[in-house]
């Protein structure tokens, strides 16, 4: 599932490719993805306009147009973007297909249809409307920290709960506890303050670190855990199994010896 880092490299993407074109034409074939509004009103509010700005809170892609809409595009398990010219490159799962003038078209490619279109005015609304929790890259130690004390359950869990933290999902959640020597399922009564301030450091280090490596697990250090998170995989560090449970029903993996059993 796109989490934060690919999100961010989706945003950087479109900046590049999409922005201050008019979009000619505008198709929809994915109009049950569509949230909070009809393919006639996306189309209205999209044709002839220009896409002028983006932004991104977690997981949610934000486009602003120059007549003050925001596109919300959410990328679910299979979500991504694609700009091309030939009608032969297009993706083979379009949902949302915008064509500008100058011949190029941009892409919302989403295999298993788990992604969401919207349009909004007000992207501060919509964040607060989904009771989205601060973006996992803007958010300061001390909040992290208050954040965290006021929860229970595991560590894991709290990091994936995008009301508590926006953006971080089940692959980099395991990272940033595997970077930071914490047991995914640790519970946050047990952790000392210690040990949550070097969850956020580390934190920081492996969204950085993925989206400079436009989230690419081969491009990931090789003291990452992400290129060994699966079956059979080991320690980049100590070379053990890597041992794999469910925590709050998804598969996680992480070092017995690094981590703790």
């Amino acid at each position: 599932m796109p989490e934060l880092p690919d999100v961010e490299t989706f945003r950087k993407y479109l900046s590049v490719t999409s922005l201050h074109k008019k979009v000619a034409k505008v198709h929809i074939p994915g109009k049950k993805l569509l949230k909070g509004l009809s393919a006639t009103t996306l189309r209205r509010h999209l044709k002839g306009r220009k896409l002028v700005d983006t932004a991104r809170h977690g997981k949610y892609l934000f486009a602003a147009t120059d007549r003050g809409d925001w596109l919300v595009l959410h990328f679910g398990m299979t979500g991504k973007l694609k700009y091309y010219m030939n009608k032969e490159k297009e993706p083979a799962h379009t949902r949302l297909l915008l064509v500008f003038r100058n011949g190029y078209h941009l892409a919302y490619d989403d295999q298993r249809k788990l992604g969401t279109i919207s349009l909004v005015r007000d992207m501060n609304g919509f964040i607060k409307r989904r009771e989205l929790g601060p973006d996992a890259l803007r958010i300061d130690p001390e909040a992290f920290r208050d954040s965290m004390g006021g929860k229970r359950g595991s560590v894991k869990a709290a990091l994936m709960d995008q009301h508590t933290i926006s953006g971080i999902g089940n692959v980099y959640a395991d990272e940033i506890l595997y970077q930071a020597g914490v047991n995914p399922e640790s519970s946050l009564e047990d952790l000392e303050d210690s040990d949550i301030d070097r969850i956020y450091r580390n934190m920081m280090k492996v969204l950085n670190k993925a989206i400079d490596c436009r989230a690419d697990p081969e491009c990931l250090p090789d003291t990452y855990l992400i290129p060994s998170r699966e079956k059979g995989g080991v320690c980049p560090e100590c070379g053990e199994e890597l041992e794999r449970t469910q925590v709050s029903g998804r598969t996680t993996y992480f070092c017995p010896c690094r981590q703790g059993a």
